[in-house]
């Protein structure tokens, strides 16, 4: 396989998982935050910030929407194979 179209199937990974994470922290922050609660410190790391800041949470889901379409949108066609 094309090394480019790994690295482009690979941010387009990247943007459905942005756009995916965001949308849930929209529509459902307490509930996704409290998902991602862990007992690993450097995975509850990433959620501490928002913990009874739905408000915050959304925001930030609609900053990962914004990345997530700008990502997918950046990305080239692939060339058509034959």
């Amino acid at each position: 396989m094309d090394k480019t179209l790994s690295l482009r199937r690979t941010a387009e990974m990247a943007a459905v998982f942005m756009i995916g994470d965001g949308m849930l922290g929209l529509l459902q922050p307490d509930r996704h935050v409290k998902l991602w609660r862990s007992d690993v410190r450097a995975v509850d790391a990433l959620v501490d910030r928002f913990d009874g800041k739905p408000t915050l949470r959304r925001g930030y889901g609609l900053i990962q929407i914004a990345g997530g379409l700008a990502l997918a949108s950046a990305l080239r066609s692939p060339r058509p194979t034959r």
